[in-house]
């Protein structure tokens, strides 16, 4: 650290590093970005004069090796997320993974074993939990406001993941790079939600391909698909409410975020009219006691701890869990989201395919 500031180092110049990274970092005075990397050292070198960063580099290890870095964000593919959070722990230092932390839970596991044995600190972006309406959902919660959960249902739709995509981003389409409806959309919304209700204790659930074939926009050629576009899980919580989860990508017409967590006292409603990219934050509604209509309850400005920045809510949620990050550098406290919770979201992943698998197999053994 110089002055006082985490000095930030970013491997990946690409869309989400633009929009999300780099304005985020900027919106907050803990920290510096001092370098950025791109496989393209050209691409890498347009960003750094675009944001006025000093460093750029056409390779992630003379990143990592640097003695200005503290903290190296690393905001490639997710194929590539394994072998670059492995140097940067190599490195000793601090690492930020975009979600998915990698591809499969084992390597997620052995990047956690790692990162506790070398003793640095790690962070996974599932930044949908540190968001104002995010904390004050489940403070309410803690607070009795429902009293005991009896149930709860989500629906996402994003118009993200549909069928005909650009060349560039035809690494997606083969499922093993676990970049789909499931391991992106269900993971975020599934970490926000569970962090406030409790985790799920037992699941069935059901995914589908309803999409037979990617098509490359560019040259019409059709690749066989077989991600997940359709996700319903339903189970029981820890706390023995039932819950219900409903993920669908690739919708022409979005009906973004709506959540019902009722309970013995009150019923919570949250809403957003998207997903992703949403310029405001999400709405929460309740009544409890006497009520018998939803009232408004506005995020009360004390979870609105960042300045007024202007980002988009998706943005603003990311800045939040780096702002967590510095705040558990300074008190050794670990509020920010980080690779056990990402190991976490890996197991539930597993899980729902293994039960999805069971549910179909056992619908061919009845047929």
């Amino acid at each position: 650290m110089s002055g006082g500031k985490i000095r930030v180092g970013i491997v990946g110049a690409g869309g989400w590093a633009k929009y999300g990274h780099i304005p985020a970092l900027k919106a907050l005075d803990e920290f510096e970005i001092v370098a950025v990397s791109n496989r393209k050292k050209e691409k890498a070198e347009e960003t750094a004069k675009q944001f006025h960063i000093k460093h750029a580099f056409g390779g992630e290890q003379s990143l990592i090796s640097h003695p200005d870095v503290d903290l190296v964000s690393v905001v490639a593919p997710a194929p590539e997320h394994a072998r670059l959070v492995r140097q940067a722990i190599a490195g000793g230092k601090d690492v930020y993974s975009e979600w998915p932390l990698t591809t499969s839970t084992a390597d997620s596991e052995e990047l956690l074993s790692l990162a506790e044995a070398k003793g640095v600190r790690h962070i996974v972006g599932l930044q949908r939990r540190m968001g104002p309406s995010a904390r004050y959902t489940r403070d309410l919660i803690m607070q009795g406001y429902v009293g005991r959960i009896r149930g709860v249902h989500m629906t996402v739709s994003a118009d993200a993941f549909v069928p005909e995509m650009p060349g560039r981003y035809s690494w997606a389409f083969d499922a093993a790079n676990f970049s789909n409806v499931l391991s992106i959309y269900a993971a975020h919304f599934g970490d926000m939600l569970f962090n406030s209700v409790g985790f799920p204790k037992k699941l069935t659930a059901v995914i589908e391909t309803q999409f037979p074939f990617f098509t490359v926009v560019e040259t019409g050629e059709q690749i066989p698909n077989t991600n997940p576009n359709e996700v319903m899980v339903i189970g029981t919580l820890e706390n023995g409410g039932l819950f219900s989860m409903q993920v669908e990508g690739a919708q022409k017409h979005r009906t973004g975020v709506q959540i019902d967590i009722s309970g013995t006292e009150g019923v919570l409603r949250i809403t957003n009219p998207l997903a992703f990219q949403n310029k405001d934050d999400n709405a929460i509604e309740g009544m409890n006691g006497d009520a018998q209509t939803f009232s408004p309850l506005p995020v009360p400005e004390k979870y609105q701890q960042l300045a007024k920045s202007g980002l988009d809510v998706s943005v603003q949620d990311l800045a939040y869990l780096y702002s967590a990050y510095a705040s558990d550098k300074v008190k050794g406290t670990s509020e920010a989201s980080n690779f056990r919770d990402a190991v976490r979201q890996h197991r539930l992943i597993d899980e729902i395919h293994r039960k999805s698998a069971a549910f179909f197999e056992k619908v061919s053994v009845n047929a």
